[in-house]
């Protein structure tokens, strides 16, 4: 533990760099650095997570959707670019896109989708200068970076107030890590480390980072509609296995714009009446009704805290294998529904949800995540409170 611990210090003070030099970060960088950082945000009214990415005339809000396919953004402000280029039908950007849809003026048209509401628009592919920080200080750019221009409609309901568009990061062609990953020459990999305050940011990484041996690894797979996937073969609540039935898939997605994890409505039953049998047996029974989304609640004042949170029974995710376990322990569990009331993080997904499993935003935080797409692989820390940091410790500011 001391020795992950040490890594991930040494890693969160080395990625202070950042935003070290204020005159390094106004030149261009002539070299193609490996790590890259792009700071993200919590939004307290949604409580999913934004990323402030910088544009040739603004530095905008945009969703972070772990399993977009491309970014796309309202253009209004992007036309005034003058490096912004709408690639013709047919062109080799339309092809690096997988898109043979022509617009009545020439150009490519992509399917785009507000992953909140599921509404969808058709949106015109566009180039443009990406920046984003170098962990040596300066800011790189993606010259030819190809993204969407969708319209203002799809920014109208479920996102984070202000928000310019949507930052994919899914297993697609013209996703950011995978655009990053082929500009640059790294392997296409990145890490999330969202931060659980809206007052400190988070980060994803992408590029070469230097803590991978401290996590542990389970297969990552990619569904029909290119989302992470992981298999899980069981769950346990406070070291015990949750009886499931055997009939179960438990198919589970990773998302960053689901709030809170989803559970299959069977699954979900099964595991909030066996966590709240074991929390029963100190004395603490749920309140009546539950407060919605959720369906596990209680009176805060019952329930003690720890260093990882609400002290409660962990909940594990058994992978692929039986000593390969994601734990979550009570930060990552209990929500604050209301004051005084506390509420297990899950949500009833119904009879035929997307995915057994879709692990939510509220169960990342503070989890360090690696995404290698070129092994397919991921690595996951489970909660770094747990060694005593958290993803609120990057320094962007230099400031001691």
């Amino acid at each position: 533990m001391a020795s992950f611990r040490h890594y991930l210090l040494i890693f969160l003070s080395f990625s202070s760099l950042v935003y070290v030099s204020q005159s390094q970060t106004q030149t261009q960088t002539t070299f193609k650095p490996n790590k890259l950082v792009l700071p993200v945000h919590k939004d307290s009214t949604t409580a999913l997570h934004v990323a402030d990415t910088q544009t040739p005339v603004s530095t905008a809000p945009f969703l972070v959707d772990l399993n977009g396919q491309f970014m796309w953004a309202n253009c209004k402000q992007q036309h005034l670019s003058s490096t912004f280029h709408a690639p013709f039908c047919h062109s080799t950007q339309c092809s690096r896109a997988n898109t043979h849809l022509c617009h009545n003026n020439n150009t490519c048209e992509l399917m785009a989708v507000n992953p909140v509401t599921h509404q969808t628009a058709m949106a015109q592919l566009a180039q443009d200068v990406f920046s984003i920080r170098s962990t040596q200080g300066s800011i790189a750019r993606v010259p030819r970076f190809l993204f969407a221009c969708a319209p203002s409609l799809l920014l109208q309901k479920g996102l984070p107030k202000n928000t310019q568009g949507v930052l994919g990061l899914g297993h697609a062609p013209i996703s950011l890590p995978y655009q990053l990953s082929s500009h640059f020459g790294f392997q296409p990999k990145f890490a999330l480390c969202l931060s659980s305050s809206p007052r400190k940011n988070g980060a994803i990484f992408f590029g070469d980072l230097p803590y991978a041996q401290n996590l542990s690894f389970t297969p990552l797979s990619i569904t029909r509609k290119a989302e992470y996937f992981i298999k899980v073969t069981s769950i346990k609540v406070n070291n015990k296995h949750v009886p499931l039935t055997t009939s179960t898939s438990l198919s589970s997605i990773i998302s960053t714009t689901t709030p809170y994890t989803v559970l299959e409505r069977s699954i979900f039953q099964t595991v909030t009446q066996f966590f709240a049998g074991q929390l029963s047996v100190f004395g603490i029974s749920q309140l009546k009704p539950p407060v919605a989304p959720f369906g596990l609640c209680y009176d805060s004042s019952k329930i003690a805290s720890s260093r990882v949170g609400h002290a409660v029974p962990n909940v594990d995710l058994v992978l692929h294998s039986t000593n390969v376990v994601w734990r979550f322990f009570g930060a990552n569990l209990m929500v604050k529904a209301r004051e005084g009331v506390t509420c297990l993080g899950f949500v009833d997904g119904g009879l035929r949800p997307r995915a057994s499993i879709v692990i939510g935003a509220y169960q990342l935080e503070d989890n360090l995540l690696q995404f290698d797409l070129g092994r397919s692989r991921l690595g996951f820390s489970s909660s770094l409170l747990f060694h005593r940091t958290n993803c609120a410790n990057f320094n962007f500011t230099g400031n001691p």
